[in-house]
C-alpha cells in the first residue's frame, strides 16, 4: 500500500487530544475587532472541538493522527 499524504493546511489548523477529540480555533478573531466586545473577543480566543459531524472529514485529511 502506498503512503497517504497529510493535508498540510489541515495539519496546521487541528490538533488531536489524548482522548482522540480534535481541537480547533474559533473563527472571526482576525480583523475588524474594534466593534466586537471584549467578552466576545475573549471567548473567540478559546479553543473548541470539531463537531462530530465534521470529524470524519478532518480525520481523512490527517491520516496519521490518532
Amino acid at each position: 500500500m502506498p503512503k497517504l499524504k497529510t493535508n498540510r493546511a489541515a495539519a496546521k489548523r487541528f490538533r488531536v487530544t489524548g482522548s482522540g477529540k480534535i481541537r480547533r480555533r474559533k473563527a472571526f478573531k482576525n480583523h475588524l475587532l474594534q466593534h466586537k466586545s471584549t467578552k466576545r473577543k475573549r471567548d473567540l480566543s478559546k479553543l473548541t472541538y470539531v463537531d462530530e459531524r465534521d470529524e470524519d472529514n478532518v480525520r481523512q485529511m490527517l491520516p496519521y493522527m490518532k
